[in-house]
């Protein structure tokens, strides 16, 4: 039975960077299962600098869009780093019709959770805190505020181990 850690911290806090040593704590190979979509140069760019600090240790595996899907195609224990909800998230919202749905997204990220449960190795999964800051104006953006606030009690309820990052530091929560 597979085991979720997760890392959850505002933007440049140090998650990731937290995450992969966690990761690499463990023995390789290592996969990286990505969400970002590289929609312009700075993306792209950004990307490619993440592959090569990550180093030939580690595959990486495009999944912005159906990450319980990549999971599931992974049949060994190689540790696997999901990096992250917060942008797989984004690429849901894109997808589905509105008027949105939490229980949509819940129903959507339960397939992810169950993916991971349901392998043979550790999973870490990284994902933002965005709801320590002002109420968004906006609907989508209150809503996306309140998907990704679900999503992380969910991940948190039931990872083996949660942390929040802060300044690079992480906290352990559970």
């Amino acid at each position: 039975m597979g085991q979720l850690f997760f890392y959850l911290g505002g933007a440049k806090s140090g998650k990731t960077k937290t995450a992969l040593e966690k990761v690499e704590s463990w023995p390789g190979p290592y996969v990286y299962l990505a969400t970002a979509k590289a929609r312009d140069e700075e993306m792209r760019a950004k990307v490619k600098a993440h592959q090569a600090e990550r180093g030939p240790k580690w595959r990486t595996v495009e999944a912005p869009d159906d990450p319980a899907g990549a999971i599931l195609e992974l049949k060994g224990p190689e540790p696997i780093l999901l990096d992250c909800l917060t942008l797989w998230l984004g690429n849901l919202l894109e997808s589905i019709a509105e008027p949105y749905s939490l229980a949509a997204v819940e129903e959507k990220f339960a397939a992810i959770l169950k993916a991971i449960v349901g392998r043979k190795g550790p999973t870490v999964a990284v994902s933002g805190e965005v709801g320590s800051g002002l109420v968004p104006m906006e609907p989508l953006s209150r809503f996306y505020r309140e998907g990704l606030g679900r999503i992380n009690q969910l991940a948190a309820k039931e990872a083996f181990e949660a942390y929040l990052v802060v300044a690079g530091i992480p906290l352990k929560l559970k």
